[in-house]
């Protein structure tokens, strides 16, 4: 998909070049979720997982008047039921001061339309719970709460264990 301009937004995919820009968009975004302490990804690891030979996610970046002022960061899962690829937007970030002007509705929109183009049968994304604003915001856009799920997550020690106490 080329580069479109939205009204005052231009939606651009990231390049390698950009790589120093999302990591600072992910701490603003870790700052804003009061997750800061959280971050380590480093330019380096950005740059092998998300440019290198085996890359996991792909970044699209928003801009108005040639300033950054958001990102999403999503990638590929699949549904067994529908057998179709999906979308999932692992984080998606407007900067305070546009916050407000479409700049989200913006960038959903072009993901979605990404995600039809590219056969998707589903576009889902995970909102934390106290995020009430962006909860209504996407029920706005038609996105459906799934409250009969819980996410499970394991990781660091806890990854490690399980993957070697059943060998």
């Amino acid at each position: 998909m080329c580069d479109v301009m939205m009204s005052d937004l231009k939606i651009r995919f990231a390049t390698e070049k950009d790589v120093p820009l999302i990591l600072q968009l992910i701490k603003e975004l870790a700052e804003y979720e009061q997750l800061l302490a959280e971050v380590v990804a480093t330019e380096e690891n950005l740059q092998e997982t998300l440019f290198g030979s085996k890359a996991h996610a792909e970044v699209i970046l928003g801009y108005i008047e040639e300033k950054p002022v958001s990102f999403a960061l999503f990638f590929h899962n699949y549904s067994t039921f529908l057998a179709k690829p999906g979308l999932y937007l692992e984080d998606l970030y407007v900067a305070p001061d546009a916050r407000g002007q479409g700049v989200g509705k913006k960038m959903l929109s072009y993901l979605a339309k990404l995600a039809v183009e590219r056969g998707c049968g589903r576009f889902e994304w995970w909102v934390l719970d106290w995020n009430k604003s962006a909860i209504n915001f996407y029920k706005q856009l038609g996105a459906k709460p799934m409250d009969e799920w819980t996410v499970h997550r394991v990781s660091g020690q806890a990854l490690y264990d399980l993957a070697n106490r059943y060998q």
